[in-house]
């Protein structure tokens, strides 16, 4: 999953380095408050970057500089993602000289069927913040879809207008099934008996069970079940026991904590440092505080 490359400013001396560090102007600057495309303005060259940062950090605000993605002409891509899958998808295009595409901005919207790539990068996104439900702004770059913004609270009027799908209605009975089906604390739950539990097993470049299938790994004749298998960002829930392992491949396995210990990634060591004494029984004479 990627992003436009974005770097925040301290004060007016870092203004021209994060136009740098971002492949230089033009660049999009951005107030981490700012909504409906309030707060996002595009600076054609430092010197204009540099004027409205200092403007706005005189005012006390957070700013943040981000590539501008030409090839994106004023188009985004809104999904809305509801659990684990994207349930609508429009574009959003500015209009005249506009750079910014939001519909409050005078953007026009159409709807679009996401590719399998952009799908999983919107519930991606959605997932690494937590998030059930999500409308996850994205733009059409040369380099595949970029995460720009992941909002908690989406509006839903733009959108289903756009793709006249009853997106509302998708959130409530999504709602309804995790009444059904409320999530659980795995780890807690399957912490049945002394010494079970649930621990994350890395395959190590020097592993023997590169090459091995889940059955022939040898984790079923240790009691151990796998659980979850994650590949880079794929996750494979419950996956079959023909699949092959690889290197870096991630379980998630439930069994006899001693017996996996073995599999469990080394943690680093911390540095030794000296033993401290034994602390005195109390403050020395000459240590007492005076009246």
């Amino acid at each position: 999953m990627g992003i436009p490359a974005t770097t925040f400013v301290r004060d007016r001396n870092d203004v021209l380095p994060a136009v740098e560090r971002v492949g230089g102007a033009p660049v999009v600057i951005k107030l981490l408050e700012g909504t409906q495309g309030i707060g996002v303005i595009l600076a054609p060259d430092k010197k204009v970057a540099e004027a409205v940062i200092e403007t706005l950090q005189s005012t006390k605000q957070n700013v943040l500089i981000q590539r501008f993605v030409a090839e994106s002409k004023g188009r985004d891509i809104r999904a809305l993602v509801v659990g684990d899958r994207v349930v609508a998808a429009m574009r959003r295009t500015a209009q005249g000289d506009e750079f910014r595409s939001n519909v409050h901005r005078g953007g026009t919207t159409e709807i679009v069927k996401l590719d399998p790539e952009s799908q999983r990068v919107a519930v991606q996104a959605a997932q690494i913040m937590g998030l059930k439900i999500a409308g996850v702004d994205m733009l059409e770059s040369d380099l595949g879809p970029l995460v720009m913004e992941v909002n908690s609270s989406p509006g839903l009027q733009g959108i289903e207008t756009a793709t006249d799908l009853d997106i509302a209605g998708a959130i409530i009975d999504f709602i309804a099934n995790q009444v059904a089906f409320p999530e659980l604390d795995v780890r807690q739950r399957l912490s049945v008996s002394a010494g079970y539990g649930v621990a994350e097993l890395q395959i190590g470049e020097g592993s023997g069970m590169i090459g091995a299938s889940i059955a022939d790994s040898g984790l079923r004749e240790r009691d151990i079940s796998v659980l979850t298998l994650s590949r880079g960002t794929k996750v494979v829930p419950n996956p079959k026991s023909s699949r092959v392992l690889e290197s870096n491949d991630r379980l998630l396995c439930f069994g006899e904590l001693e017996s996996m210990r073995d599999l469990v990634p080394a943690r680093r060591r911390r540095r030794a440092r000296p033993k401290l004494g034994p602390l005195p029984p109390q403050p020395h004479e000459d240590e007492q505080p005076s009246a």
